[in-house]
């Protein structure tokens, strides 16, 4: 019995050679991919045939001579012979079904492709104001989904700069901003809640500053969760002594609701919660202590402005299941570009308080400017900026973002202002 190899680059060109080779009813043992091609070991069928009679006749030998080989049937014989033809068969019909079909979906991803280069090649040529600003957008950092979103928005006819008036006009309108030290003259209870390094503590120690001046020190009391980090409560003593403003430390929800019912007289209380990743399971554990004190405690949800949109998105997702009141963007110094957080804050639709830009307290806590915000975020990039696109690179991009992108009314609704 002689088994026969056979490679090609293509599974029909080595069918092609075992029928040239070994004829139309040559049984295929085995087909699979290598480095080389396609291989297909194969047998002819005489070579099956004289197998299994071969293997008759052995079968015989042993039997009594009484018994005659021609009493058995040709179906018996030739079963096994069969069944191999057939499983082959069923082998090499499924392989082709499965080329066919992969080189189906890779013809309809490479025609998609195309289209859509054609299709953004036309829209280009065709609104090309539309996309310097839609190129402005993603250059400040605003995500593809809003980005898109605002430049449907606009008007057709207008110039760059009219464009650019009226995106900014747009996104002025969604930004939602709290009026200037709205917590520090209606006071109340808040817990300034985040990840680790965010800059809780410091920015718990800035707005209990701006209340001391505001009110004094007698109506401000700072409270802390925070007994994992080691020091971490002796950071905020540190700001307190310094204000003049009593700190405690918090154990559980029973003792939470026991110190702010002896705190009651209080103008503000501020709760420095402990940080952790949005995706430790104590996150939710911290919020179930907070909302298990059955008072009006309102979540103060800080936002790293050096974090990545899918970061920012994750961090909001993680703390939003009790309800945020506001949020505070924090590190504004160290962040090339404030359009990362602020296309969250926009879509999420969440109310900006103040604006964290350093370690000074109380100076580097600010109020939300929407003039100062927008003349960040449209600041030129550098050109020789590793990040910035070239052309060919940019309708690349874009044709895959617009070949799955979802619709932004799911996400953003409120991008709408005329």
């Amino acid at each position: 019995m002689k088994i026969r190899r056979f490679i090609a680059k293509a599974t029909r060109e080595a069918l092609n050679q075992v029928k040239n080779e070994l004829g139309a009813d040559a049984i295929i043992l085995s087909n699979r991919q290598t480095e080389d091609g396609v291989e297909i070991m194969a047998l002819a069928n005489a070579e099956i045939s004289n197998l299994a009679d071969m293997s008759n006749t052995n079968d015989a030998s042993v039997e009594s001579e009484a018994e005659s080989p021609a009493t058995i049937p040709p179906s018996v014989s030739n079963s096994n012979t069969r069944q191999l033809e057939y499983a082959s068969r069923e082998i090499v019909s499924e392989t082709l079904a499965q080329n066919i079909i992969g080189e189906i979906h890779a013809m309809r991803t490479t025609l998609e492709d195309q289209l859509a280069t054609v299709a953004w090649g036309n829209y280009t040529q065709q609104k090309p104001e539309k996309m310097r600003i839609l190129r402005t957008l993603l250059g400040a950092g605003f995500s593809p989904l809003l980005s898109r979103h605002l430049v449907d928005k606009l008007s057709a006819g207008l110039d760059y700069e009219q464009s650019l008036k009226k995106t900014m006009s747009t996104l002025a309108f969604n930004l939602r901003t709290a009026s200037s030290d709205e917590m520090i003259e209606n006071g109340g209870i808040y817990a300034l809640i985040g990840p680790t390094g965010v800059g809780k503590t410091t920015t718990t120690a800035k707005l209990a500053a701006r209340c001391v001046i505001r009110h004094g020190a007698d109506q401000v009391a700072l409270l802390t969760t925070d007994s994992y980090r080691i020091g971490g409560h002796e950071q905020l003593r540190i700001y307190g002594k310094l204000l003049g403003v009593p700190v405690r430390t918090i154990k559980d929800s029973d003792d939470l609701q026991l110190t702010l019912s002896e705190l009651k007289n209080k103008h503000l209380v501020l709760i420095d919660t402990v940080g952790m990743s949005q995706r430790d399971q104590m996150v939710a554990e911290q919020l179930a202590m907070l909302c298990n004190a059955n008072l009006n405690i309102k979540h103060l949800l800080l936002l790293n402005a050096t974090c990545s949109g899918n970061t920012l998105d994750e961090v909001i997702s993680a703390y939003q299941g009790n309800g945020i009141h506001g949020c505070i963007i924090t590190k504004v110094d160290e962040a090339a570009s404030l359009g990362v957080a602020l296309d969250v804050v926009i879509r999420r639709k969440l109310i900006l308080h103040y604006m964290a830009n350093g370690q000074k307290v109380p100076e580097d806590l600010h109020s939300a400017n929407l003039r100062y915000l927008l003349h960040r975020i449209f600041k030129l990039t550098p050109e020789n900026s590793p990040f910035a696109l070239q052309d060919a690179e940019f309708a690349l991009i874009m044709t895959g973002i617009n070949s799955t992108s979802q619709d932004p009314n799911k996400t953003y609704a409120e991008a709408n202002h005329d």
